[in-house]
């Protein structure tokens, strides 16, 4: 009965880490966010999104504060020398700021896209690396020369940046 009772607990949790390594969002970086999880107000269900954090811009501000006022003479000479105290305070200079950007959905990257993709950053003499299909590190570090180039600083392929490859088809413009 101990037995089948362990037995019993043991598949299901190897169900649930099982279960865990098919979820989509675990395809791709930390960064990126599926239709599922966090995404900009007003995006398409369904949609996926990459996000960059860029921290906010801080510095250090000092000001002399009169602490007393100085005191002038009958004669107007300086009888006493005014006196100050230093402050420092921080200042936000920038505010931080999230910078969302689309891209392509997991289950869109299969070994298939992903070779293309390799394909696509070797002619431009962004990627060195086998063709694997495999978004691996050196794949994601010719991503991000490439994005880096567009002012994307991320590893996570762009919708757009996908686009300008020709890997990813562009929407149509509505009939007018």
């Amino acid at each position: 009965m101990i037995e089948a009772t362990k037995l019993r607990i043991f598949g299901g949790l190897a169900l649930l880490i099982m279960l865990g390594a098919c979820d989509p969002s675990a395809v791709d970086a930390p960064e990126t966010q599926t239709g599922n999880g966090l995404a900009p107000p007003g995006a398409p269900p369904g949609s996926c999104w990459g996000k960059i954090n860029t921290p906010a811009v801080v510095e250090t501000v000092t000001e002399n504060i009169l602490v007393t006022p100085a005191k002038t003479n009958p004669d107007g000479t300086i009888g006493t020398l005014p006196v100050y105290k230093s402050e420092n305070r921080q200042q936000i200079v920038t505010p931080r700021q999230d910078r969302w950007f689309e891209t392509p959905c997991p289950p869109s990257l299969t070994v298939e896209f992903v070779s293309s993709l390799q394909r696509a950053l070797i002619a431009r003499g962004l990627y060195t690396g086998p063709i694997n299909g495999s978004m691996d590190q050196a794949t994601r570090e010719a991503v991000r020369r490439l994005q880096v180039a567009d002012g994307l600083p991320s590893d996570v392929l762009s919708t757009e940046t996908a686009r300008k490859l020709g890997l990813v088809s562009a929407p149509r413009a509505p009939a007018g």
